[in-house]
């Protein structure tokens, strides 16, 4: 008799090739990892939704880049790069930094043997996972596995995907966007495994950059879906009511509607950002005080709690180094000295609030709908005949009525463009991203797991980094030059 090897055994993902993170190949295995309705929280969550008048969640967004600042021009983390020029700008934040990337591994275990009931979720660029790697930082990784893979600790941290190399959606190319989804979903399932994969059901998108133009936000929101995403965290002002008003509600979840120009429609539930100094709100747990102040509201058939959602980044700052830790903290105590089993203030993980809402009968069909800013104008201007030349003519005739109006789409802040004045990376970027697809298309490639489809991917990838579109022209748009360069000879040699 032949021994029947087991399905994970097959499938299960190396931790690197040749040096570079398992970014594509197993993706049969990742659907079939991914693409399940069993819910994650609601069988060990200890809370009711009886129990509690509002809620907060709170997410920390951890981010560094690769860059090619090596030994010879090596791709190495940022952070490695912090590590060894230690007096340039303020790089000798780089242990801090690095601290500040495990220390949840220490305070969820801390709060939860004290009696606590904390919560949190955690958004982890590929590029900081992989650089932890490169630096061989084992005690952080062993640290965010333990709150990953424990089951003692599972009910209090949510992780969320991303695209694995930090691109801003709106002004990555079309078909690259779900390449990082499922990049990312490689690299964590490598790190952490298939089952922690299986429990990662919500998406944090870098820059908080929601696409407005209808085909790219379609094209986003159906990939999220067919990754296996239910919900996507948005800030507030990159959304708009169907009928262009700001949204009355945000505290609730709300569905996305994203329709595109072949008049093709998507939705997903999303979470609402609220606006607001990202890292002192988070910093000082603001959410926990706003959500002190909220009392359950109707929806649908039923009166639930709001919830209060912000995101920070989780090392950047004097807030989020120094003061965040005492204060998350407290925070935790302070709810626990209050639990006497009145209704009151939790904090809540994102899928378990929905998990929540679900089992009290609250679906998708209650929540409030909206759809990303500017597009009630666009819909106004095209009208009835929805196609890709009505949609362009529009665009263009509100572009000559106000040179304000843009299809670049909104992110956390407003006061940068991610593409205008960076042609120089720009163009790189959509060059190398066609030069891609057409070498896939001529079948190149013949084992998408193998180290010459990974060179390739990986250089196009990492070009797509927001942070090349960050910092002004100089030193990070060399290194987008020098990654297109690496990325055309990796596509060459193939």
């Amino acid at each position: 008799m032949v021994a029947t090897v087991p399905h994970s055994i097959l499938d299960r993902l190396p931790s690197l090739i040749d040096g570079m993170p398992p970014l594509a190949g197993w993706e049969n295995r990742i659907q079939s990892a991914t693409n399940t309705s069993r819910p994650v929280f609601i069988e060990q969550t200890n809370l009711r939704l009886s129990d509690f008048s509002a809620g907060f969640a709170i997410a920390l967004h951890m981010h560094q880049p690769t860059i090619p600042a090596g030994a010879d021009g090596q791709l190495i983390s940022n952070l490695q790069y912090m590590f060894d020029h230690p007096y340039e700008g303020d790089n000798h934040n780089a242990g801090p930094f690095a601290y500040c990337y495990a220390r949840m591994g220490d305070f969820i275990p801390e709060l939860v043997e004290q009696g606590c009931n904390p919560r949190i979720m955690l958004d982890y660029s590929g590029t900081l996972l992989w650089g932890l790697q490169q630096m061989n930082r084992h005690d952080i990784l062993d640290k965010l596995r333990r709150i990953a893979c424990d089951s003692k600790y599972q009910p209090y941290v949510e992780w969320l995907g991303t695209l694995w190399g930090h691109a801003v959606v709106p002004s990555t190319p079309i078909p690259d966007i779900k390449l990082h989804i499922r990049a990312w979903q490689h690299h964590f399932a490598a790190l952490f495994g298939w089952e922690a994969l299986s429990r990662v059901r919500g998406f944090s998108p870098p820059e908080m950059h929601l696409p407005n133009h209808p085909d790219t936000l379609y094209a986003f929101v159906k990939a999220l879906l067919d990754c296996g995403y239910q919900w996507l965290l948005v800030q507030e002002h990159t959304i708009e009511t169907l009928e262009g008003r700001g949204v009355q509600q945000p505290h609730l979840p709300h569905r996305l509607v994203a329709r595109n120009t072949q008049g093709d429609v998507a939705e997903i539930t999303v979470l609402i950002k609220t606006q607001g100094s990202d890292t002192k709100l988070v910093g000082q747990m603001q959410p926990f005080a706003e959500a002190k102040t909220l009392q359950p509201v109707a929806l649908g058939q039923n009166h639930i709690p709001p919830l209060v959602t912000q995101i920070s980044d989780g090392e950047n700052g004097g807030v989020m180094m120094n003061e965040f830790p005492g204060m998350f903290k407290r925070s935790w105590h302070e709810m626990r000295q209050h639990d006497s089993g009145q209704v009151g203030t939790v904090g809540c993980l994102g899928t378990e609030y929905l998990e929540l809402l679900a089992e009290a009968g609250v679906t998708p069909a209650d929540f409030p709908t909206c759809q990303a800013i500017g597009q009630h104008r666009l819909w106004q201007q095209v009208g009835d005949r929805i196609s890709p030349d009505t949609v362009d003519r529009a665009i263009a005739e509100l572009k000559q009525a106000d040179q304000s109006f843009h299809m670049e789409g909104s992110s956390w802040t407003n006061d940068r463009s991610w593409v205008e004045g960076y042609s120089n990376v720009m163009q790189p970027l959509q060059q190398l991203s066609a030069r891609f697809h057409q070498a896939v298309r001529e079948n190149k490639f013949n084992d998408p797991r193998s180290a010459s489809y990974h060179q390739a991917l990986l250089h196009l990838l990492l070009l797509e980094t927001s942070c090349f579109r960050y910092w002004g022209q100089g030193a990070w748009t060399e290194y987008a030059q020098t990654i297109h360069r690496r990325g055309l000879s990796a596509l060459t040699m193939a």
